[in-house]
């Protein structure tokens, strides 16, 4: 119920009940060589002329109805999102997801020591570089550097093994136009967030095992296999989930992440080690007979392993302090006490994430939080001391050449201090940069949004806000009108458009959205939500949702709605709320439970949480024993937090908008919503669209959902002459 994380430029995009690993996207340049050229360095959304001409004068149009250049289709044109940065042999590479060829995933690199070097793709054509582990998957690919089958005697070039998407099998690139599977041909395993050992011949990977595919009788486990023949062999079993397998630079240990139902990975987990070079490593393959490194209380969430390449010891993150802060494997206290989290955005729903790194040269520490909307770089000392990090050193912003926001941070495998990340701003595009500590000059965009530029009287930039809720205190971004063509002297204050985002264990953030700024441009305010259950601000506000999924959410997002509405920066009759996933329960849930908004769009979102809990994938099984309550023992509890059982409490305008290949959320959630609201008469509209899962993938789609909801409020609303609606039945109106 978790949609992509560290930026998104458009709720629509894949989701989970809720975000994937440090995720992003980007817009780019439109020529038909563009995959095979250079790529503008020019990030920024703001270097387009202004709108409007010193000349002209400003038009005074209502709310809602201004005319934008950022559309739908600008929005999705040679649009990719940006995931899974890593560096190899002198070579930056990451996957690209293009909507513009059906949701395909590329493996890219690019040789960022050369000027104006070019960016191949590093995968055969037509290859789709995605695993369906957990369904969110993460960790679709693996390099080692050895010697490849098109190498000359003496070279050694990154090889190349990844998930093909079709038939989720292992595969190795053989060159750039082929690759040969590895493992065997049937479509009931999986595999993700592999490492290969030092020679290259074994990966240590999760393989999910749906020769039973109910979801109670899938299995995961953490296996061995041979890359010469693809025999394989299990390592870890007897848990519900693993993740995170992370080999000792000498091979000789695995450390690994596991957890039970109905824990999820934010809730309770276990961090485990296995001894490779005992001769019984596979026979005695129970987790519970390996190494209990940290999560010994059952309570205690730990994440992301890594070991220190030149001490050998093993680090984690761990949120025992209320935080999830770094620590050292034997050491009871944080290496690095603070009350900020380390982990990235929305740890925990796709595998293969590692948001903390060493420096290869001195074996610093480089790791990064998020404070007041602004990511902060921490580079500290971890060797010198035994028990805690000292020379701590903290860079952010403009002062130290950074982006607002940054994560997935990689150091180059060198001595150079190089350190290679995906960032971007309020107005600038998500981008990969480069960066040197030593020098600490601008970090240099290596491939960024596009040379597709809007104006930047445009562009909105976000406020960070605090208000009070039911809990205390909840938090958001908002996002003024803004267009520098346009005014509005006839209305009091802009119609507010509320962002739900998904998981509910997910998070928001500040940089750039173009699927915010479509609706800021037309004059439409937008608050975009951290309720109480987000990501980002400790332990304790993580765990506000604890059997109140459906409470405190909804509670969250109806007082930052009226906050702003008692600041006088929106108009309280035109209140509208979307979300997608989790987020689509959140906005369904607060029409049917609150009377604050008059509409609201669910994407892929739950209408029936009973229905849910009996028809889901393995990884959210369970996850509502947490948010909501044991099932069906709690089944009344479910019944009174489903919105499709208080129909009669609707009263205003709902869009439902689903994918039909949804496993995530079934399609059935959508047209039972839909169906319900046909016979209580209230103006609906369900639009299905084929080929689509668990989120948007498909430029058109991308397309369609955004006008279809942009068309939708101008109905609802009055809202008369919006330039370049589409056409949209609504039943009921």
């Amino acid at each position: 119920m978790h949609r992509p994380a560290l930026l998104f430029a458009s709720s629509l995009l894949t989701s989970s009940l809720s975000p994937l690993s440090s995720l992003a996207f980007v817009l780019r340049p439109n020529n038909n060589n563009f995959f095979l050229g250079t790529r503008s360095l020019m990030p920024s959304v703001s270097r387009a002329t202004s709108t409007m001409n010193n000349n002209m004068a400003i038009v005074d149009k209502p709310y809602g109805a201004w005319t934008s250049p950022i559309t739908s289709k600008s929005i999705t044109a040679n649009t990719v999102r940006l995931s899974d940065v890593t560096y190899c042999n002198g070579h930056v590479y990451w996957l690209e997801m293009r909507p513009k060829e059906g949701g395909r995933n590329v493996l890219c690199r690019l040789l960022p020591s050369v000027e104006n070097s070019v960016v191949e793709e590093a995968t055969p054509p037509e290859s789709n570089i995605r695993t369906r582990v957990h369904e969110y998957g993460g960790g679709s690919f693996v390099l080692v550097l050895g010697k490849t089958m098109k190498e000359t005697e003496g070279n050694e070039e990154a090889i190349i093994y990844y998930s093909e998407f079709a038939s989720q099998r292992l595969c190795r690139v053989i060159s750039d136009a082929t690759s040969m599977p590895v493992t065997p041909d049937t479509i009931t395993y999986r595999y993700a967030d592999g490492v290969l050992t030092p020679n290259g011949n074994t990966m240590y990977c999760i393989r999910e095992d749906h020769t039973n595919p109910e979801p109670k009788n899938v299995v995961n486990e953490l296996v061995s296999i041979n890359l010469e023949d693809g025999t394989m062999n299990v390592i870890a079993t007897g848990n519900d989930f693993y993740a995170a397998p992370r080999l000792s630079s000498d091979g000789s240990k695995l450390a690994y992440i596991t957890w039970n139902h109905p824990n999820m990975p934010w809730d309770a987990t276990e961090l485990r080690m296995v001894d490779l070079s005992s001769s019984s490593s596979t026979s005695n393959n129970k987790s519970e007979m390996h190494t209990l490194i940290a999560g010994k209380d059952g309570d205690t969430s730990v994440i992301q392993p890594s070991w220190h390449p030149h001490t050998g010891e093993l680090y984690y993150i761990s949120d025992q302090s209320g935080y999830y802060n770094i620590y050292r494997a034997g050491c009871d206290q944080s290496i690095l006490p603070m009350e900020y989290d380390f982990g990235g955005s929305s740890p925990g729903w796709t595998l293969g994430r590692q948001e903390f790194s060493f420096l290869p040269r001195d074996g610093r520490l480089v790791a990064q939080y998020t404070k007041d909307g602004n990511t902060v770089l921490v580079v500290a000392d971890v060797v010198s001391e035994k028990d805690k990090a000292v020379d701590v050193q903290e860079y952010s912003g403009d002062k130290d050449g950074l982006p607002r926001m940054f994560g997935g941070i990689v150091p180059s495998d060198d001595d150079s201090n190089t350190l290679y990340f995906l960032g971007g701003s309020p107005s600038v595009p998500t981008s990969i940069y480069k960066w040197n500590l030593d020098s600490r000059s601008p970090a240099t965009v290596l491939t960024c949004s596009s040379n597709l530029t809007f104006p930047d009287d445009v562009i909105s930039a976000p406020e960070q806000i605090e208000f009070p809720t039911t809990l205390g205190t909840a938090y958001g971004y908002y996002y003024p009108p803004k267009n520098g063509g346009f005014t509005c002297t006839t209305e009091k204050a802009p119609p507010l458009l509320v962002k739900a985002h998904g998981g509910p264990t997910s998070c928001t953030g500040a940089s750039f959205n173009a699927g915010i700024q479509f609706w800021t441009s037309r004059g439409f305010a937008v608050l975009d939500v951290d309720y109480g259950g987000s990501t980002g601000y400790g332990r304790a506000y993580r765990r506000r949702l604890r059997k109140s999924w459906g409470i405190v959410d909804i509670d969250d997002v109806c007082n930052g709605a009226k906050y702003l509405v008692k600041e006088g920066l929106a108009d309280d009759n035109r209140l509208c709320i979307d979300g997608g996933s989790a987020g689509g329960y959140t906005t369904l849930g607060a029409l049917a439970f609150r009377d604050v908004f008059k509409a609201g769009t669910s994407m892929y979102g739950i209408g029936d949480l009973s229905a849910l809990a009996a028809d889901t994938h393995k990884f959210e099984s369970r996850y509502l024993d947490g948010l909501v309550g044991a099932y069906p023992e709690d089944e009344e509890i479910y019944k009174e937090r489903s919105p499709i059982e208080s129909i009669d409490t609707l009263s205003c305008p709902i869009l439902l908008l689903q994918g039909v290949e949804d496993k995530v959320v079934p399609p059935n959630q959508a047209k039972m919503m839909h169906e319900a609201l046909l016979k209580k008469g209230i103006p609906t509209a369900l639009k299905l669209y084929e080929g689509e899962q668990h989120g948007f993938r498909k430029a058109e789609n991308i397309e369609d959902a955004l006008d279809s909801e942009l068309a939708f409020y101008g109905k609802v609303f009055g809202i008369e002459d919006i330039p370049g609606a589409i056409e949209l039945k609504i039943d009921n109106l």
